[in-house]
């Protein structure tokens, strides 16, 4: 996923060209989700024959990234009587991650890795032997 964020700081007397500091990133970053398949109890699996009906857990998101060699700061602005302040780019990194995070939970992110996982599992149920795959809630 790629995004554009900003961040700021600014001074309550002097106007932004004096005291402000303004970030423009660009990030790129991944979002990974799954369904944790260690969460599985005994009682989610029933096997009858050669059918199995599976209760999987929810999808959840295992980690958020961003790609530091393809995110680049865009633009900074800095007032003239401040220095660059040297936290404004994490807290905008911090923020881009948050945004990343929220952005694929919006796109159905854990929709995609539970269906994904249904796929996955009956691939490899049905190459066991199993001629009926069936998943609770479906």
């Amino acid at each position: 996923m790629d995004k554009i964020v900003s961040g700021e700081k600014e001074n309550a007397i002097l106007p932004n060209f004096l005291a402000g500091d303004r970030l423009l990133m660009v990030v790129h970053g991944e979002v990974i989700a799954g369904v944790d398949f260690s969460a599985l109890k005994s009682g989610d699996v029933a096997v009858s024959g050669k059918r199995v009906r599976l209760h999987l857990p929810d999808g959840q998101v295992f980690t958020t990234r961003l790609d530091n060699a393809r995110t680049r700061v865009y633009s900074r602005d800095t007032g003239l009587l401040v220095p660059v302040d040297p936290n404004l780019e994490s807290q905008v990194r911090q923020e881009a991650e948050r945004q990343l995070y929220q952005a694929a939970l919006l796109d159905g992110i854990l929709k995609t890795a539970k269906g994904n996982a249904r796929t996955t599992l009956t691939s490899l149920l049905q190459g066991l032997g199993f001629e009926k795959v069936e998943f609770e809630g479906d």
